[in-house]
């Protein structure tokens, strides 16, 4: 395997210019032969109609290229909070980042959340702070809040010349020369003496942050000697893959400013998959056992499927990041997670909407795979028989959901067939059908979320649908321990039915869902144990306070008792989803409801109207400070309930100058009076059922 491969993801906030630093990268390797523009509808990223309606990036969007050498497989991942899985799983695969942040802007809310999702995975990165050319850009000032925000400790590799209209080229500390743009073309000349000192300064701490981390060059720097351009770069590339700090980049993409200077960053410092190390796996029979696996073409094949994309000419096309050995088209591979056999038809290397077939892909690669029956998103593939798990992917919880169902008959056959591929694509996106009312209901991150899903379902399958209104995921758990006793006795002439069950139940706080079997002696018997647990489960996700699923408990199976002709595992399911209702009923059941992170930012004319806005929908603002001259920035937390529509609202309350992002924080119990009308409404839904 080669060392000139790089694999980053390109991730940020949104409007932070994460696609037009693509683009240009795109442009400036020879993939593309014209710049595509997002708002103009036609950045090659940006290929879905959802995106190019929007200006936004919505599925994340792999293609490779070729710079000095190099091949660069990029990741292009969306800005906004409700596709966070897809920022997700492309960090899952991928050796580095290039973290895009707005001169003007700094560190928002998604650039945060990104930044946390990259540390999870270890992932180094460097900055690249776009947009200089904006009125109001401040490099320093976004370097203190990448430091004091991300605690990404950053030290700048470059420094700009000039900002905002008088942007107008780049001082590389390194190399310490000066860049300068104009149009397409990139001129090496002499730092301006005005910027000659600072840049020497500058340059100091650089050395010094990297002598932090290099025995030989402290000592080169304390004898004061000469520190070539090629051992700074040699030791910046160790610090930055062990992510002892985060190297600072700048530049104006839209201008082409800077894209190529990032782009021999990338290739200079960022880690190749040999870099990046062994692979951790854990035995699949046995997770507390690691397996280490070596990034080598002398491995056997291992891969983890990161995304399947469902194409109208292709079929189902399976994303996989190739941690060792190698693969060719027509082999026969195993997914060891569902213990399947798979055949790969085609390999693709995708470049964006485009693809090209190859008949060989090798440890580091990332591709396409055409053929693939079974396997889904976090998936381990392998050749031969070891039983190793991969490390899965993080799914996110859905906060949100509406009704959906198809206009006619005909159609809702077919509904349910765009419905099941649209979950297999995005595991954040769920379908249910509501036993009571036999409607559809599709749950997922957030409006925007849902609103794309449900314009995917009416283009790609031509399906006229109706969407209900938003509803908010609520869910049910108890206050107290309480206790249930129910003997569940039937005949029916022949063999009856007799299930008899005692248990104990008691909150289990943020802890999820725990069964505890105490049975001694086997009163009831150990194969009626697991029909016992299912019953209660299936008790929980019907829910029974106000027909939300139930989170957050413990039960403990302390006796009962069994027939030796009439008990069965249908019986004790039974006794068991009864004697859980009857227990529930008694430990003071309550209704939690999802709370949001809520960040705005707003001129300071603004802010007693949306912090009064914030409060009346039973939210408050816990933290203000600067965002720019002239601006501040809240944050606080939201009900989920109270925030449809908000957007509309702030942009009344802010003549259109504020804008605001939310993500999941946790969930809380709701106040009383608003859970007495929760629970009002769904009796009167029970009656007119």
């Amino acid at each position: 395997m080669s060392g000139n491969i790089r694999n980053i993801g390109i991730a940020a906030h949104i409007d932070a210019g994460k696609t037009t630093v693509t683009e240009r990268i795109l442009f400036f390797t020879g993939v593309t032969h014209r710049i595509g523009e997002v708002h103009d509808g036609d950045a090659t990223m940006d290929f879905m109609k959802q995106e190019q309606e929007r200006g936004i990036t919505i599925a994340s969007a792999a293609i490779s290229c070729e710079w000095r050498n190099y091949q660069i497989n990029i990741i292009d991942t969306p800005g906004h909070i409700d596709f966070t899985l897809e920022v997700e799983r492309s960090l899952r695969v991928l050796d580095g980042m290039v973290g895009i942040f707005c001169a003007v802007s700094g560190v928002e809310p998604q650039s945060e959340t990104v930044w946390r999702q990259a540390d999870r995975y270890n992932i180094p990165r460097l900055v690249f702070i776009n947009k200089m050319d904006r009125v109001g850009a401040d490099f320093d000032h976004c370097v203190e809040m990448i430091d004091s925000e991300l605690a990404a400790n950053p030290v700048k590799f470059q420094i700009p010349i000039g900002s905002e209209d008088n942007f107008q080229g780049i001082v590389d500390l390194v190399r310490m020369k000066a860049y300068y743009f104009h149009d397409l073309d990139q001129s090496e000349e002499e730092i301006p003496s005005s910027l000659i000192k600072k840049a020497q300064a500058e340059r100091i701490n650089l050395i010094e942050k990297l002598a932090e981390y290099d025995d030989g060059l402290m000592e080169k720097y304390l004898e004061d000697a000469k520190i070539d351009e090629e051992e700074i770069i040699s030791s910046a590339r160790k610090c930055i893959i062990k992510s002892f700090f985060t190297p600072v980049f700048c530049g104006a993409a839209y201008k082409n400013k800077g894209v190529r200077l990032l782009l021999d960053a990338i290739t200079n410092y960022l880690p190749s998959p040999i870099d990046a190390g062994n692979i951790v796996a854990v035995d699949r029979d046995d997770p507390a056992k690691t397996i280490l696996l070596k990034p080598s073409l002398n491995e056997p094949f291992s891969a983890l499927a990161f995304k399947v994309v469902n194409d109208i000419h292709l079929g189902q096309q399976t994303f996989v990041r190739v941690y060792s050995g190698t693969l060719e088209s027509g082999m026969r591979i195993l997914n060891i997670t569902k213990g399947e056999k798979e055949r790969v038809s085609r390999i693709l290397r995708i470049h964006a909407k485009r693809r090209k077939e190859i008949k060989k892909v090798s440890a580091g690669d990332i591709v396409a795979l055409i053929g693939m029956k079974c396997t889904s998103t976090g998936d381990t593939l392998s050749i031969g028989e070891r039983p190793f798990l991969l490390e899965r992917i993080l799914i996110p919880k859905t906060v949100t959901s509406v009704r959906v169902n198809a206009v006619s008959s005909p159609d809702k056959d077919k509904l349910g067939v765009a419905l099941r591929q649209m979950g297999k694509e995005d595991p954040s996106f769920t379908t249910r059908i509501d036993p009571d009312t036999d409607e559809t209901i599709i749950s997922g991150m957030g409006e925007l979320h849902l609103e794309v899903i449900a314009d995917r379902i009416k283009t790609e399958y031509n399906l006229d649908i109706e969407v209900g209104e938003p509803k908010v995921a609520y869910k049910e758990t108890i206050s107290f321990e309480s206790s249930g006793n129910k003997k569940f006795v039937k005949q029916t002439g022949g063999r009856g039915q007799y299930g008899h069950c005692v248990f104990k139940l008691e909150p289990n706080v943020d802890l999820g869902f725990e069964f505890i079997n105490s049975i001694k002696g086997g009163v009831i018997p150990q194969e009626y144990i697991k029909s016992i647990e299912r019953g209660i489960i299936d008790a929980m996700e019907k829910g029974i306070y106000a027909d939300y699923p139930v989170v957050d408990v413990k039960v403990t199976l302390l006796d009962g008792s069994y027939h030796p002709v009439d008990s069965s595992e249908m019986a004790f399911r039974t006794a068991a989803s009864i004697c859980f209702k009857e227990a529930f009923r008694k430990a003071g059941p309550k209704l939690l409801e999802p709370i949001m992170r809520i960040e705005i930012n707003t001129p300071d004319e603004h802010i007693g109207p949306i912090v009064g806005d914030i409060n009346r929908r039973r939210g408050n603002i816990d933290n203000m400070r600067r965002f720019r001259k002239g601006s501040q920035k809240l944050k606080g937390q939201v009900p989920l309930k109270e925030m449809f529509g908000y957007a509309t609202s702030l942009r009344t309350l802010s003549s259109g100058r504020a804008n605001y992002s939310m993500e999941f924080d946790r969930y809380e119990a709701i106040p009383k009076r608003e859970e007495e009308k929760i629970v009002e409404a769904v009796k009167e839904n029970r009656k007119k059922g």
